[in-house]
């Protein structure tokens, strides 16, 4: 019986993940998180600018343009703002003024910027606990374009925020960052991945799902007919050792989830996992996984060489 992962992985320590993979890790984590730093950095350098026509803090109130910027310095997040009137919010900027500003004394504005940047510091680590999972999804979306491109055939691909279907641009640079969904060809046959599905079986979230499928004809019916699912598959990117373990509990309850949702439904697609931090004791559990069949392929997201292999797998089905 073909093995798949064979072509890549000799042993359950081929799984493991280096040091110097987890230090990369780290080091690709803290330029992700400077990246998405810049336009707070610029909305602060913008707001020192316009507040320093205040001569007092409570001048502040009579710049309209930094309005929603002292809401921020008040420690209200946006989505929190959507949730108030403006009369608290007013309210809250007025506190602001009279407890930290006034205080502050000459150095108002220093002080009106560092706390606009403190409640902007937090939406940024916010958004960093999903930094892992997308920058994952970027380097698996890179590598499946790399390969159809290298096999000369075209995609199109789904806009995340759109959510519209496109011809494969002449220039792609970047591409991965918007998109959540690619579409193709394998021996004249339409196939169609998505990201971050709730598949209506189970009603559960999956990471991964190809659909034998054009992109037009998917939907509700057709996430919910067993038959048009080819692969189903994990994708972890976090890389710190600190949660590999939790990390694959979640995806092994996930593909658990997945094969007895199917199977029921007397389908058996494929199902693989791939991820960033993988312990010893893990690699061990998802070998075992491997060799008697449970999933059918994995691969170390660290090892540029196994989601190479991976990818020509995935897109070969």
């Amino acid at each position: 019986m073909n093995k798949p992962y064979r072509s890549h992985l000799k042993s359950a320590a081929d799984l493991e993940t280096t040091y110097e993979a987890v230090r990369a890790g780290f080091v690709a984590l803290a330029l992700e998180k400077n990246r998405r730093a810049t336009p707070y950095v610029a909305q602060a350098r913008a707001l020192k600018a316009a507040a320093s026509q205040a001569r007092r803090p409570a001048d502040l109130l009579k710049i309209s343009e930094i309005q929603s910027a002292l809401v921020t310095a008040a420690g209200i997040s946006d989505k929190a703002a959507n949730h108030l009137r403006d009369a608290d919010k007013r309210k809250a900027v007025e506190e602001l003024i009279k407890n930290f500003l006034t205080p502050a004394g000459a150095n108002f504005i220093e002080e009106l910027v560092f706390r606009f940047l403190l409640t902007r510091g937090d939406t940024l680590g916010g958004s960093m606990r999903n930094a892992g999972g997308f920058m994952a999804q970027c380097k698996l979306t890179r590598s499946i374009i790399a390969h159809l491109k290298l096999a000369g055939k075209s995609y199109r691909w789904l806009h995340a925020e759109s959510n519209v279907w496109s011809d494969m641009p002449e220039n792609d640079a970047d591409i991965e960052l918007h998109l959540r969904g690619l579409s193709w060809q394998t021996d004249g046959q339409f196939r169609t991945l998505i990201y971050n599905l709730t598949v209506p079986f189970f009603r559960n979230n999956v990471d991964l799902s190809l659909f034998n499928s054009a992109p037009e004809a998917l939907g509700r019916q057709m996430y919910s007919n067993a038959a048009a699912y080819i692969a189903l598959g994990e994708l972890k990117g976090g890389i710190d050792p600190a949660g590999a373990d939790e990390h694959w509990k979640t995806a092994r309850t996930a593909l658990d989830r997945i094969q007895t949702s199917f199977a029921k439904l007397k389908r058996k697609p494929h199902t693989f996992f791939i991820g960033a931090a993988i312990e010893a004791k893990m690699a061990k559990e998802i070998w075992a996984q491997l060799q008697s069949g449970k999933i059918e392929n994995a691969a170390n997201l660290t090892d540029d060489n196994q989601i190479a292999s991976l990818t020509r797998w995935f897109c070969s089905l």
